[in-house]
Formats: structure tokens, C-alpha cells, sequence
């Protein structure tokens, strides 16, 4: 239910892998078309906003319109909820509302949203199914279906649900790891703090390149080799033991330089730049009382 990135990256895995998909369901027919596609295998439903969910029976000779069956979703041993964390507990008690006690019960309900625990699907729980979480830390963006071999997939939630997500994530070459409810946001802000920074981090990067000359081209070769091997230096022996750059020499006049130069640049690089300096000298500084004080006085001779 939701099949965007996420659904539509789990769903096709998983029929690579044997599982058979039953119901796919989006907002619109033509999205859950397009999910069946992109998974290989589900029937398209689609599901409407108002009072919770917008349900419709199938009619004889309906066609090609869709509607919500209930009953077909229900049929499924395992119901994943794929949606926006935002979005999940409306829908999750808008869905459990309509299915009832007798759809619900026995019935396995995961969703896989990052910083939500189990108690996003207690209208399912109150009904007599078995709920948690199982989210891969992995990148699902732009049309990119990620290999999920060796992505380690957070699990947590009830002993019969926990169990059936670390089936799932093994069948796609994952490694489950228990997760304590209460501590989901905390483990999707490192997810973001060390990965999702890059995609802000990169482009800054170079846009700074693009200012002194370079083309989009030649600026994408310049840096991303780079960002391959320190990703590959600090798999082999670590961040503090791979860290490199002026403020690991402790060469702070070429901080000032770079503050100097980055004085024409929007307000947010600025200050990008600065607090990821000062990050720099507070955790991966063997000194960082000394490492914190030279480098705010580097930044503001910038």
C-alpha cells in the first residue's frame, strides 16, 4: 500500500526472489499500473482521500476501473505499508477501520517508514494483528532500484511480525538488526548526518567548481572520484584514521583562505562550511579543545 520508491523497489526484489505480490495500491489507477509494472507482478488498485480511505465494491463488468478491494488485500499474509511516515498513521487507521477484526486478525502488517516504530500500525494491533517496522537503510532515489544484498534492515515490533521481517530482509540478501522502538528517529538521523548530507554537500561542491571555471561535466569528475575513495578509506581503517584536509594537518590559514573565498557565496554555504569545520575539529580532532578554538578564529579572519 503506497507503492512508490520504497514499495516499488521491496516489491520487485521480493518476486525476484519468489515471493508472489498480491495487491499493489496507490492513489490513482495509473500509478498502480505503473507499480505493477515496475514490480513485475500485483494487481492494480487504487485507493481515494476524504473520510479516511474511499472504497468502492467491484462491480460486473467494471472494466478496467479500480477500487480498493479489501478482501483481496486481506488475503495476503503480509500487508506492507510503503507510505510517506507523515501519511502512515491516517491511512493505517482509515485501512483497519474499514477491514474490520475479521480481515485483521492473524494478519502480519509491516510499514517501513524510518523514524516510525510499531505504534503507527496499533489500529491493526487492536485488531488482532501482528505489527512492526522493517526498513532497509538504503537509497531509493530517482528510478534507481537499489541492490538490497548486504543493506542492513532495522526491525522492530511484535515477536511474530518481528520474525517475518527478518525473513524478508535475508530473502533479499539483507541483515536484519533489532531496533529498539524509541530509538528509530535517532537511527534515521545518522542515516541522513553521514549520507543524506552528500546530496547537498555534493552539489555545493560543485556549484564552487562551476564558479571557478569548471563545466557540470568536469566538475562531476573532479569530485566524485574523490568521494569514492574517502568512502573506501573510511570503509578500510575508519574516519578519524582516514581523515585528511587542512584542519587534519592543522593548517588553519588555509581555512581562512577557503572563508575568504566563500565570502561572495549564499549565506548557506557559508555557514555549511563553517559548522562543518567546526563538526571536523570537535569529533575527529585529537586535540578538540584546541582544534575548535583555532578554527572559529580561521573562519572569522574569513
Amino acid at each position: 500500500m503506497g507503492a512508490g520508491r520504497v514499495g516499488r523497489a521491496l516489491g520487485r526484489r521480493l518476486r525476484e526472489r519468489g515471493w508472489r505480490i498480491g495487491a499493489v495500491v496507490t492513489r490513482s489507477p495509473a500509478t498502480a499500473r505503473a507499480a505493477v509494472a515496475a514490480i513485475g507482478g500485483g494487481s492494480p488498485m487504487k485507493f481515494g482521500e476524504g473520510q479516511g480511505l474511499y472504497l468502492r465494491k467491484r462491480r460486473p463488468g467494471a472494466g478496467r476501473r479500480l477500487a480498493l478491494d479489501l478482501d483481496e488485500v486481506f488475503a495476503a499474509d503480509v500487508i506492507f505499508l510503503t507510505t510517506a511516515d507523515d501519511v502512515l498513521p491516517a491511512m493505517a487507521r482509515a485501512l483497519a477501520r474499514h477491514a474490520g477484526a475479521k480481515k485483521c486478525r492473524g494478519k502480519i502488517v509491516l510499514h517501513t517508514a524510518a523514524t516510525l516504530d510499531r505504534s503507527a500500525l496499533a489500529p491493526f494491533a487492536r485488531l488482532g494483528a501482528a505489527v512492526g517496522s522493517l526498513h532497509p537503510m538504503q537509497a531509493f532515489g530517482g528510478r534507481v532500484v537499489p541492490n538490497l544484498e548486504g543493506v542492513i534492515f532495522a526491525v522492530e515490533g511484535d515477536a511474530k511480525a518481528v520474525r517475518a521481517a527478518q525473513a524478508i530482509a535475508k530473502s533479499l540478501g539483507g541483515i536484519p538488526v533489532a531496533i529498539r522502538t524509541q530509538d528509530k528517529p535517532l537511527y534515521h538521523a545518522a542515516a541522513v548526518m553521514a549520507a543524506g548530507s552528500m546530496y547537498a554537500t555534493t552539489e555545493a561542491g560543485l556549484h564552487l567548481l562551476e564558479r571557478a571555471g569548471f563545466t557540470r561535466q568536469l566538475a562531476m569528475r573532479t569530485l566524485i572520484p574523490l568521494m569514492r575513495q574517502i568512502l573506501d578509506n573510511i570503509e578500510r581503517i575508519g574516519p578519524r584514521e582516514a581523515w585528511t584536509g587542512p584542519l587534519s594537518r592543522g593548517d588553519y590559514e588555509i581555512v581562512a583562505r577557503h572563508a575568504r573565498a566563500l565570502r561572495t557565496s549564499s549565506p548557506e554555504v557559508r555557514k555549511a562550511y563553517a559548522a562543518l569545520a567546526m563538526l571536523a575539529a570537535s569529533i575527529l580532532s585529537g586535540d578538540p579543545y584546541q582544534a575548535k578554538r583555532k578554527t572559529a578564529q580561521a573562519l572569522d579572519v574569513g
